[in-house]
């Protein structure tokens, strides 16, 4: 396959680096190569940022947070965001090509899962932007009140929460797939977002990466990634203004398989949670435990399924599963691929005590009919998010994040809001006669 070039609103091509609401060249024409993971060869060249570009983007988006932006409504806001949803929706096809083309995922699977859950979370935080509201408290001779402030210029994956709450945001895109963000950056001007207050960076975690956590006019960073990067992240942080910070950092998922569970439904759900998205996302169900008593079983019926999967061409309706876009030891390490270990357990008690033998602590899953023991699981997993006879299920209105070694913080509900804002106590002594 040849290069691709990327045509944005208005017929204008699209040149990586999104800054006030135009595209340009990174300084010094520095760029990166994005790599087709079908095939191996190069799809495309994009402009790689460097420092200058961080602090470009920084003084745009602070221009706009004391100009335009400023007097933007809450409700102005959420209109936005609904207007970026629809045109998400309108170009998916689009959406879901680059994402096939660059990150491996099936077509079809962005279409329908990637793309709703977008447009989900735009529509659920365009809903909040109006509804963030401070509190009314009686004191001696007096009153406070609160006020939930944005924070100012904040770097991020998710636009959405940032952007409800009056933030302007920079965008750092995965450097091997950093073609969808280049799309949408063409949505956002089409949208009629303000001139400054959504900027969308290409290049190197070494290089833009490192400059945004080190930038102190950056007031907060949201990471996904590795847990290596993010304690960099952390340690330029903890050396420059002591920033905000979220960490999403993977895990090393278990899904544990009682006895007396729906076999056909465990099966569905186990093999859909390790190999979803080729296997490359952060809530992988990668350490399956299966009761001793329906184990051979379970081997049985999940080499069937898996037996029927197709890799291919992630553009093609006839695959089923598509290529891995990067390349540890099985039982406690993310592998970040369609790569699971499966053990046998005998007692709640011993697959309680193998499920939290890890540092990681991001998600598990339970299948069981029985509710109390289900109850009780959940409650004893070390992790931020527990499915009971399902896998994964990531809502818009629901916090997802993890603890221990996955990070620190939440993805989405209305918990989310509180990482993107300060709250400022205002004290008003009534005036007395002397």
């Amino acid at each position: 396959m040849s290069k691709i070039e990327l045509i944005g609103f208005e017929g204008r091509p699209i040149r990586s680096l999104f800054i006030n609401n135009e595209f340009q060249l990174a300084t010094g024409g520095s760029q990166l190569e994005v790599e087709n993971p079908t095939t191996g060869s190069v799809l495309a060249s994009v402009s790689a940022a460097q420092r200058q570009d961080v602090d470009a983007a920084v003084s745009a988006a602070k221009s706009a947070l004391q100009g335009p932006w400023l007097t933007v409504t809450p409700t102005r806001r959420g209109q936005l965001l609904n207007r970026l949803a629809d045109l998400i929706e309108r170009d998916a096809d689009d959406l879901a090509s680059l994402e096939a083309l660059d990150a491996g995922v099936l077509f079809g699977e962005s279409k329908g899962l990637h793309i709703p859950q977008a447009t989900e979370t735009l529509r659920y935080f365009a809903g909040w932007a109006d509804k963030i509201a401070g509190q009314l408290f009686s004191i001696p001779q007096g009153y406070s009140y609160t006020r939930r402030e944005p924070l100012g210029v904040c770097a991020a994956v998710k636009l959405a929460p940032a952007i409800a709450a009056g933030n302007a945001l920079i965008i750092k895109t995965p450097e091997l797939v950093p073609l969808y963000a280049q799309k949408l950056a063409s949505l956002i001007k089409e949208a009629g977002f303000t001139p400054g207050v959504l900027a969308i960076l290409c290049g190197s975690s070494s290089v833009a990466g490192q400059a945004l956590a080190e930038h102190g006019g950056v007031k907060n960073i949201a990471f996904t990634g590795s847990a290596p990067v993010g304690r960099e992240i952390l340690r330029a942080v903890a050396g420059s203004n002591l920033k905000k910070m979220t960490l999403e950092l993977g895990g090393k998922n278990p899904s544990i398989v009682f006895s007396d569970a729906d076999l056909d439904n465990a099966i569905f759900w186990t093999t859909l949670g390790f190999t979803a998205n080729n296997g490359q996302v952060c809530a992988a169900g990668s350490r399956i435990y299966v009761h001793a008593n329906i184990y051979d079983k379970f081997l049985l019926a999940f080499a069937e399924k898996l037996a029927h999967i197709t890799p291919g061409d992630p553009l093609s309706g006839k695959t089923t599963k598509g290529p891995v876009i990067s390349h540890a030891r099985i039982i406690q390490e993310e592998i970040f691929g369609p790569v699971a270990s499966i053990a046998k357990f005998n007692t709640e008690a011993e697959v309680i005590e193998k499920a939290n033998a890890t540092e990681f602590g991001l998600s598990a899953a339970v299948f069981t009919n029985d509710v109390h023991r289900a109850q009780r699981v959940s409650e004893a997993m070390e992790c931020g998010q527990v499915t009971v006879t399902c896998w994964g299920m990531l809502h818009a209105n629901t916090p997802f994040g993890g603890v221990k070694q996955s990070g620190f913080g939440r993805d989405m509900g209305e918990e989310v809001l509180e990482a993107w804002m300060s709250t400022k106590n205002c004290q008003v002594l009534y005036s007395t006669d002397s």
